[in-house]
């Protein structure tokens, strides 16, 4: 079985290019899904606290690693998980290490995320309070609470102090080559990784071509799409299945192909079977078929992921600079 392309890491660690993603994967599902994913042959499994779902997929570990993926040991496998906003403050990110690994039954991370480039209100429980609400909002559903009394360098320099035998390598995501080179400048320290939102319609080339520069690694999230929008995911793009049927593939490979172009890798969800080794079939594509899968995001834009006004509860603040953001009261503190 092969057991797909691997990149290095700034750290000289390896990353699976293609991986395995748990946003959205119910409870009651996910152990099943991220079981079935080891036994296909992902080695690279990506969590985070605010899933929800971290305990469930601790069963899946046990059983993996305790026998029933034959010859599989818990260091053949990659696994990321994220720090979340509400435990920003330095004091607390050591802690929610912690609380993470005990949530996974895990000794250790292979890489350890800051989930986004915002802090959530000070907390009483910042590792269980993960939304807490502003009372005062005068939002329809209220909007999450900010924190700006703490700047992403601050957290970021609690990053690199974290016990490198819990988490091996530490890099962040949803942030900006604007945040990351406030990173750089504020610690001197790079991010191994940064995890976005990537997809044929949201390409980002300014920030690819500053993380090739910098040598962050980059993984792509939603590379489907997203389901939470109303929109067709991006498999259902008739230029992706014209491509797919051409050469014999499904329009999931298709995108997933893509996706690893550049050497960056990808995490696509699912908690179908079927689909879950169907997608672990890579393919390869010509640098035509490249060109028309880029030609989508140029002709039709669209970032789905904006907590402003996607998400609910909404989250006040700026994050991306998009339209959607302009009017925001909050902003990434720096």
């Amino acid at each position: 079985m092969s057991l797909g392309k691997k990149v290095q890491l700034n750290t000289g660690a390896s990353i699976p290019q293609l991986g395995f993603g748990t946003w959205q994967a119910e409870p009651g599902q996910v152990e099943a899904a991220v079981f079935e994913a080891l036994k296909a042959g992902y080695r690279h499994i990506d969590l985070a606290k605010v899933y929800g779902n971290q305990k469930e997929i601790a069963q899946a570990f046990k059983k993996a690693f305790g026998g029933e993926v034959p010859n599989l040991k818990r260091e053949d496998v990659f696994i990321t998980s994220k720090l979340w906003n509400s435990q920003h403050r330095p004091e607390h990110v050591a802690g929610a290490l912690d609380d993470c690994l005990a949530e996974l039954g895990l000794d250790y991370l292979d890489l350890y995320l800051v989930h986004f480039p915002v802090a959530f209100d000070e907390s009483k429980d910042p590792h269980n309070q993960l939304f807490p609400l502003d009372e005062s909002s005068s939002h329809s559903d209220k909007d999450v609470k900010m924190y700006d009394g703490v700047s992403i360098v601050e957290t970021w320099k609690a990053m690199t102090q974290l016990d490198k035998k819990k988490a091996r390598a530490v890099g962040v995501s949803n942030h900006t080559k604007e945040h990351l080179q406030a990173l750089i400048d504020g610690t001197g320290v790079t991010p191994a990784a940064n995890q976005v939102e990537r997809h044929p319609r949201l390409l980002q080339p300014e920030l690819v071509k500053f993380c090739a520069e910098k040598n962050i690694h980059i993984t792509a999230y939603s590379a489907f799409g997203n389901n939470m929008v109303g929109e067709p995911l991006l498999f259902e793009h008739e230029k992706i299945k014209e491509i797919a049927s051409r050469i014999g593939a499904t329009p999931a490979q298709v995108i997933l192909a893509w996706s690893q172009v550049g050497g960056h890798s990808v995490i696509p969800k699912s908690v179908t079977a079927s689909r879950i080794q169907k997608n672990f079939e890579e393919i390869e594509l010509s640098k035509e078929d490249i060109e028309k899968v880029e030609a989508i995001g140029k002709a039709e834009p669209r970032r789905f992921n904006i907590p402003y006004v996607a998400n609910k509860p909404r989250w006040p603040v700026n994050i991306f600079g998009e339209p959607e953001e302009k009017d925001a009261p909050h902003k990434v503190v720096v």
